[in-house]
């Protein structure tokens, strides 16, 4: 009997081992699993996944709870499947009034405000640039300028270029500073919701900080009305109960699992995704405030789900590492926070797998941002295929998409890591309706689409996690040289004297 039962082991042991690693994807990606993941973590009882929120706790517990039963371990030294740490948020005045001129303007954003009354004369700046100073004496005086830059208006470029702004106007003496925004209605109400609160990792300046009282305000406007600045004199006046501080918890959500290879176990592949939103904001034309985030990041989040469930199941011969971030929507903060506090040496992991975005406008792609710049390009290239899906590197470099999700974080101590996304050819329409919207529902997706996405990206990183050769940046990438300390490829350089 012993002697039977060792030969049908022995054979249900090879029948494991003959299969490959797309017949292992196939066997764990399912569209059932697929849309259950979807539709809970998309589900209005959430309210949209906001950092630090209640909601965004259960959606932690569901995940944590969902690796458990794949078999994915917690950290092992200390058995929890969460990374909790604190966060600064602040939230918006109750009560802000701007005039300018004698004018009054409602659309008004408090970027910095501690509670005052502020009133005089004020200086028109133009962008605010370094050369718009130059000859003129602001110390003491509260400045208004034009916001984005010489090149461009828009909402990224006002979000871009405010804190660059901020700083030259502290260093040039100045008390405050209004910039005025020329939004259309729709991008003034995503920006309004962005900036409704900030939420950051507090550090030891903080307690300093919060005693400045520099006072930094948008102010929506139309371009008639402000080519009047140009000329006129200008006077201002500005009332507010300022900004609230308050801490907040939150957690990133880690499991792990050992590797099957004696040597290469040693090195693990981060599979990872933020599973936070934007909460509850402004409400559509059908009165939808919820912004469900189906697709930024509920489709990432699953992802991570579904390698896990693969490798609970299949194990590779390098160990896995799998991280849902919170508050990437505030500024990359889990991610940060998990480079910052690792739970095991960053040189262990020698792969960040991420997968994030905003949409998709092409279901016969999936779109990986970084594909081109390391060597697992052709791994990532073949996944796709598999399951008849084109590979594609960024189609909108000018949006700067690989430094705006959580791989950044990874990317620039040295670990090559992409973001793998649903399919788009171009930053259109079809993405703007959904991104960051209160239409994003788990309901308006594409299952039969995004079950070869998430196909193509189990194999994708079963071969990654299989292959003999250790992953590695394209030469002469920007972070090869981080890379090459972190792993100890080369020393680092001595400092002079």
């Amino acid at each position: 009997m012993k002697f039977l039962l060792s030969i049908i082991t022995f054979a249900f042991t090879c029948i494991l081992t003959a299969q490959t690693d797309a017949e292992m994807a196939l066997t764990t990606v399912n569209k059932n699993d697929i849309e259950g993941h979807i539709y809970f973590l998309a589900d209005d009882v959430l309210n949209g996944r906001a950092t630090g929120s209640p909601e965004l706790k259960i959606a932690a517990s569901y995940l944590a709870n969902t690796m458990r039963g794949y078999g994915i371990k917690p950290n092992p030294a200390t058995k929890s499947y969460y990374q909790t740490f604190n966060l600064l948020q602040t939230t918006p005045p109750n009560m802000l009034k701007v005039a300018i001129n004698g004018d009054n303007y409602p659309h008004t954003i408090a970027v910095e405000a501690n509670e005052t009354e502020l009133s005089g004369e004020t200086v028109y700046l133009g962008f605010g640039t370094e050369d718009d100073y130059k000859g003129k004496n602001v110390k003491g005086k509260l400045i208004i300028v034009n916001g984005g830059t010489p090149e461009s208006s828009d909402a990224r470029a006002v979000y871009g270029a405010h804190k660059v702004k901020q700083q030259l106007a502290i260093k040039n003496g100045a008390i405050g500073m209004i910039e005025m925004t020329l939004l259309e209605e729709d991008w003034w109400s995503r920006i309004s919701h962005l900036m409704g609160e900030n939420v950051k990792i507090p550090d030891a300046t903080d307690a300093e900080g919060s005693k400045n009282d520099f006072i930094h305000l948008w102010v929506n406007t139309t371009a008639e009305k402000l080519s009047a600045f140009n000329t006129s004199k200008l006077s201002y006046s500005i009332e507010t109960d300022g900004k609230k501080e308050k801490t907040l918890v939150t957690q990133n959500v880690v499991g792990v699992l050992e590797g099957t290879d004696p040597k290469l176990k040693n090195e693990y592949i981060m599979y990872s995704a933020h599973y936070d939103h934007v909460g509850i904001g402004t409400p559509d034309a059908k009165g939808d405030s919820i912004y469900n985030g189906a697709r930024d990041n509920a489709i990432g989040t699953t992802a991570v789900l579904s390698m896990a469930k693969n490798l609970g199941k299949y194990p590779t011969k390098r160990s896995a590492v799998f991280i849902f971030f919170t508050g990437e929507e505030k500024g990359l903060l889990g991610s940060q926070y998990y480079v910052a506090n690792p739970l095991f040496p960053l040189k262990q992991i020698v792969y960040g797998f991420n997968t994030d975005g905003g949409g998709y406008n092409n279901t016969k792609l999936a779109t990986v941002i970084g594909l081109n710049r390391t060597t697992a390009k052709k791994h990532i290239v073949a996944g796709a295929a598999a399951f008849g899906l084109e590979a594609i590197d960024d189609p909108a470099p000018e949006q700067g998409l690989f430094d705006r999700s959580d791989n950044v974080s990874f990317a620039k101590v040295g670990i090559p890591a992409p973001t793998y996304s649903t399919g788009f050819d171009v930053f259109d329409d079809e993405i703007n309706k959904y991104y960051h919207q209160a239409g994003d529902e788990a309901d308006s997706l594409d299952y039969d689409y995004l079950l070869k996405f998430y196909q193509g990206y189990v194999l994708s990183g079963r071969m990654i996690a299989n292959d003999p050769e250790t992953p590695f940046w394209v030469k002469g990438d920007k972070y090869e040289a981080a890379a090459n300390i972190l792993y100890g490829k080369v020393l680092e350089a001595p400092i002079k004297n």
